[in-house]
């Protein structure tokens, strides 16, 4: 018990740090072209793992992670509400893709891909949902300075998280998929997710 305790806070520590290093290359390279902040990123990837392995636990400390490291390292913030929407809420709900956890892992075991497809993409649909939800309502709370004149900010804030959260969620999607794909066996240890 002690030994898997031990390799699970070591992989939530290595997997949000991964997190943190796949979004910080989304800013150096062309992806990162929102003013306000947003990317198009497979920074998700690491936290959908985490929680498809160890489950919703996994999932939502691995994002919490995420987002400290974020906030930690330059956070781009009108108030204190606002940061935490955009940095703690948005990166920890990431974490609920660990509610389908059981049937992926079942899934991978038995050998049906397809009903592994099935079970990530909901989760992972599930989880990049709440995390647009939180930037959305950061957007229309705290950013509504930056709308076009005559645009209202509901419109505006769900143009612009969405621009970049759709496809992130996609690219986010099909990586997690093709790594479960080509590693398997990621899955066949785990007995905390039953």
């Amino acid at each position: 018990m002690k030994k898997s305790n031990t390799l699970f806070l070591v992989e939530v520590a290595m997997f949000g740090a991964l997190a943190y290093l796949l979004d910080v290359l989304a800013g150096v390279l062309p992806l990162k072209i929102w003013a306000q902040g947003g990317s198009i990123s497979i920074a998700m990837v690491p936290v959908f793992i985490m929680a498809l392995r160890w489950g919703l636990k996994g999932g939502l400390l691995t994002g919490l992670i995420l987002g400290l490291l974020q906030l930690t390292f330059g956070p781009v913030g009108v108030h204190i509400v606002q940061i935490l929407l955009d940095y703690i809420v948005a990166f920890v709900v990431l974490g609920f893709a660990g509610l389908f956890a059981k049937q992926v892992v079942d899934a991978v075991k038995v050998g049906k891909f397809k009903k592994a497809i099935y079970f990530v993409t909901f989760g992972t649909f599930i989880a990049c949902s709440l995390r647009f939800l939180s930037h959305y309502l950061a957007g229309i709370i705290f950013f509504r300075a930056f709308a076009p004149a005559g645009q209202p900010i509901e419109i505006y804030s769900f143009l612009y998280n969405g621009s970049y959260m759709l496809p992130s969620f996609v690219i986010s999607t099909i990586v997690t998929l093709l790594l479960i794909k080509a590693v398997p066996r990621i899955f066949s240890f785990n007995k905390s997710v039953s």
